[in-house]
């Protein structure tokens, strides 16, 4: 399906895409969102919208993915299933697409555990596959789920649809089956997790490879710049499917500590510059969380400016 993208126009070109990421505030602050899309504005393809990351309470992730909009970047609205029944997804998909948002990335959500409201309810009505495929046949077929009404072909919404995918998980093995489930579901581009073992996920994109899947969506690995060493001890320890080896948290703290954040940089940009020769991967994603003024460095730095 052919969308408004500017995403899914750069990486159909054969350019090696740049995404970067954009978490709303905790406040109903407009200006924050404006001034991390400024930013970002001139370096990247498109700039994912976080939907309130971590089940914590953020500005709605639809809502500043409008904001982004209005002063020209081409937003990646992320949606979880966390938080919202069928109904409502299906409603915000629509909503989405009248607002003018062309891409969209379907996630399963953090559990509410993680976040600060650990006794909220959750909904998980679909899962990440189903709420793919749910946002594929309203999209191609204006079909909505065990529904009988069908959106006429001028009205559908026009979406690039993505998902996110893992290759550090547990069990390696069903990283792939994972991954070909979610293309048969509709997804046309994935966002890895970030990035720090190169071996491992070299043996990924091989199977992915292999698998023949690599022809059938677009994969942009993910690259988060680390700013410190107990930063990357704590991502190596606490946060789930991460894997921070040993040699680049040795490497961080082998920095002084003013330098360290330099350290991170340049570990970020050997990375990107890295996954550029790898076959198979269509662009990079840059976490920089709540970093956003280090994005345009990094772009620049991995030879990945002016954008196309």
């Amino acid at each position: 399906m052919k969308t408004n993208s500017n995403l899914q126009r750069v990486l159909e070109s054969g350019a090696f895409a740049v995404t970067a990421e954009c978490g709303p505030p905790r406040s109903a602050d407009k200006d924050v969102v404006l001034k991390k899309g400024l930013l970002l504005k001139k370096h990247v393809d498109a700039v994912n919208v976080t939907d309130n990351q971590t089940a914590i309470v953020r500005m709605g992730s639809l809502a500043a993915s409008a904001l982004l909009k209005s002063i020209g970047l081409d937003p990646v609205w992320q949606l979880v299933c966390r938080d919202r029944n069928r109904i409502a997804i299906q409603s915000d998909i629509l909503g989405a697409a009248a607002l003018g948002i062309n891409n969209m990335l379907c996630l399963s959500g953090d559990h509410q555990c993680f976040g600060n409201q650990a006794h909220a309810k959750n909904v998980f009505d679909l899962d990440s596959m189903q709420l793919l495929g749910a946002a594929r046949d309203l999209c191609a077929d204006g079909k909505f789920v065990y529904d009988d009404y069908q959106v006429p072909q001028s009205d559908r919404p026009a979406l690039f649809l993505g998902a996110a995918a893992n290759p550090f998980a547990d069990p390696f093995e069903f990283r792939v089956i994972r991954l070909a489930k979610k293309i048969d579901n509709g997804a046309r581009f994935i966002q890895t997790q970030c990035i720090f073992n190169l071996p491992k996920f070299s043996k990924w994109i091989k199977a992915v490879r292999d698998a023949g899947l690599a022809d059938k969506v677009y994969i942009l690995g993910g690259v988060t710049p680390i700013k410190s060493a107990g930063m990357a001890m704590y991502m190596k320890k606490n946060v789930a499917g991460m894997d921070v080896p040993d040699d680049v948290i040795k490497r961080i703290k082998g920095a002084p500590k003013d330098k360290q954040k330099d350290e991170g940089v340049k570990i970020a940009v050997e990375t990107i510059q890295k996954l550029k020769k790898m076959k198979g991967v269509s662009g990079v994603h840059i976490m920089a969380i709540e970093w956003e003024d280090i994005v345009p460095e990094i772009v620049e730095a991995a030879g990945l400016a002016p954008r196309p």
